[in-house]
């Protein structure tokens, strides 16, 4: 019977270092096994060039490195490139590489699948089939880091959790991926430059404050009135607004971190004075910025995006209010990579 062999980028460095005193060697070799599987993201053991081959040979009898592969690729006309990425298992997540002139945004995947059921996003659709773990998150911006080197000529520069899947739902995997991310025994990159984007998950809000995380947190908030939310989030009868301000403020006052609310309009279900005004009561207890983000239909036709005028009337109303509000066009819609319609169609 074949013994399955262990993922080796699920061990620490410590448990890295013991394995090789275990098997008489020096555990040095284990920073330098360490060093190649997380700041050179090596995909085999062949490749660890400073390591005798005898080593190698070890380790590849012992473990194995479950590296993603990236299927297929799509570029979109406005320059955004889309990855079906395949997992060792087989499963298919998709990831986004985003461009604008001054830098390079990586939207990933934390689950296949989704957790929740909002009406509007494709991935809600596809049942979740497992989470992610940290390396296959990590690995997701490894590749788009490699492609923003290639066709922009410039490294990445920001993260998003705004990919298939709600974070908050894989929440020990999401934060050790972050942390491997942000080490300087990782990528080195800043946490400032990451954002966890949640659809609202109050007990894991309230957790990653208690823990006092250091990246930013975007809320996908598209309705401050219960029974709206309700309608178009049913999860929302479970962790009602209430609720959600209560864990948001507390995320406040322990991390001092402004809050993003990411908002669609949608003709008939949001797009009135009464919905805007509400939403500038939601956002009043917090220094908060509002991205009003254009929809980006997913076949079925129930949700359509709402006029230029209501966006200009919510546009008026928030700015009126002091409340800094940025109106975002979507990218990469004629590849299905735009928000909410990543659903692996390819």
């Amino acid at each position: 019977m074949e013994v399955k062999k262990k993922d080796i980028r699920a061990l620490s460095k410590e448990q890295l270092r013991s394995f090789f005193e275990e098997q008489g060697d020096k555990p040095f070799r284990g920073n330098q096994v360490y060093e190649w599987l997380w700041q050179k993201s090596a995909h085999s053991f062949d490749g660890m060039t400073n390591i005798s081959k005898e080593t190698r040979k070890m380790l590849e009898d012992n473990f194995v490195i479950n590296h993603i592969q990236v299927d297929q690729m799509q570029r979109s006309s406005d320059g955004t490139i889309k990855n079906a990425v395949r997992l060792h298992d087989g499963l298919i997540v998709e990831s986004v590489l985003i461009p604008t002139d001054t830098r390079t945004t990586a939207c990933v995947s934390s689950q296949v699948g989704c957790s929740l059921d909002c009406k509007f996003c494709a991935t809600a659709r596809l049942k979740r089939m497992r989470n992610l773990n940290p390396d296959e998150i990590y690995d997701q911006v490894v590749a788009i880091d490699k492609e923003s080197r290639l066709y922009f000529n410039r490294p990445l520069s920001n993260i998003v959790f705004m990919g298939m899947g709600e974070p908050l739902m894989n929440y020990k995997n999401v934060l050790k991926a972050i942390e491997k991310i942000t080490s300087p025994e990782g990528l080195g990159m800043s946490p400032k430059r990451i954002i966890v984007s949640t659809s609202g998950v109050p007990k894991m809000i309230r957790k990653m404050a208690d823990e006092e995380v250091k990246f930013g947190l975007a809320v996908s908030l598209h309705s401050a009135i219960d029974e709206v939310r309700t309608s178009i989030m049913p999860f929302n009868a479970t962790f009602p607004l209430k609720d959600l301000r209560e864990a948001l403020e507390y995320w406040y006052s322990k991390t001092k971190n402004r809050i993003t609310y990411e908002y669609v309009i949608w003709e008939g279900i949001n797009d009135t004075p009464e919905a805007a005004n509400a939403l500038v009561k939601f956002c009043k207890f917090a220094p908060s910025k509002v991205n009003l983000i254009e929809y980006n239909p997913i076949d079925d036709g129930e949700f359509q995006q709402a006029s230029a005028d209501a966006v200009e009337m919510y546009t008026n109303i928030l700015e009126r209010n002091g409340i800094t509000v940025t109106v975002r066009q979507s990218r990469g819609k004629d590849i299905d990579a735009a928000c909410g319609q990543l659903a692996n169609k390819s």
